[in-house]
């Protein structure tokens, strides 16, 4: 029988050079062998993620102003009383193809991936999208487009002081009491992976905040999975469901068995 790829290529166009068939045992086979270096690619993630929470911090010492929907902000502001902030500098404004009526299609790309930002404030982290579009229009493209996040107009040089002038990237920034410190940035290629909770929280110089993490002494660290919860019922304070705690026990403890016997 002729493949869908072999067709392409009776066709004028130049034909797929697809993986050979093969059995059942062959498939597991391989999906075995590539899943040794899986593994390596997480683990070497892990340890990379515990690198970045030990990079030095950069005090962030210039006063930055901010539109935002109900009048001027300061950076600090932006923490909506957090510890931690991500601010991903989006191109929406005059210049930018779509413009006015979308933002860059990479930006949007990365706004439409962005998940429940509930998960990460659980987390002591807020995320901000900062343009230097007026709020007017920020409001309607989110509208339009079924966003969410916040997303705040930048009116001074915050852009360019933090390599965001020219091209999109996401910094990150902790608050310790009123001082505010630079922690982490990542652009171009670095940059799309961005939108999920955990890549998020990953950039953050606490982490993910569980106890498997390599994390320096004395940092945030509670039971893995316990904070889990639905993105409309986090409760400031509150312990966690004692079902879930068995499930999650549960889960884990299936999991590290398997770890332990190498099936994981």
């Amino acid at each position: 029988m002729m493949t869908s790829a072999d067709q392409a290529g009776t066709n004028g166009q130049t034909a797929m050079q697809t993986p050979p068939g093969g059995s059942p045992q062959d498939w597991e086979a391989a999906r075995q062998q590539l899943l040794v270096k899986e593994k390596a690619h997480t683990r070497a993630r892990d340890a990379l993620a515990a690198e970045r929470r030990r990079m030095p911090w950069m005090e962030v010492a210039k006063t930055y102003a901010f539109e935002g929907p109900g009048g001027k902000v300061s950076l600090a502001d932006l923490f909506q009383g957090r510890r931690q902030l991500i601010v991903y500098r989006a191109f929406f404004e005059p210049g930018v193809f779509g413009w006015p009526d979308q933002a860059c299609r990479g930006c949007s790309m990365v706004a439409d991936q962005v998940a429940h930002v509930a998960h990460l404030n659980a987390r002591d982290t807020t995320l901000v999208f900062a343009s230097r579009a007026p709020q007017a229009d920020i409001a309607r493209l989110k509208k339009r487009m079924g966003w969410t996040m916040p997303w705040v107009t930048i009116t001074d040089s915050f852009d360019a002081d933090f390599g965001v002038d020219e091209w999109h990237g996401t910094n990150v920034f902790y608050r310790d009491g009123v001082r505010i410190f630079r922690t982490y940035f990542v652009k171009s290629r670095g940059d799309e992976q961005m939108g999920g909770t955990w890549n998020y929280l990953d950039i953050t110089p606490l982490g993910r905040q569980e106890v498997w993490e390599d994390s320096p002494k004395g940092y945030p660290q509670t039971p893995t999975y316990k904070w889990w919860n639905w993105h409309d019922s986090y409760t400031e304070g509150a312990t966690p469901d004692k079902k879930w705690v068995e499930i999650s026990d549960a889960g884990e403890k299936a999991f590290r068995q398997e770890a332990a016997e190498g099936r994981d």
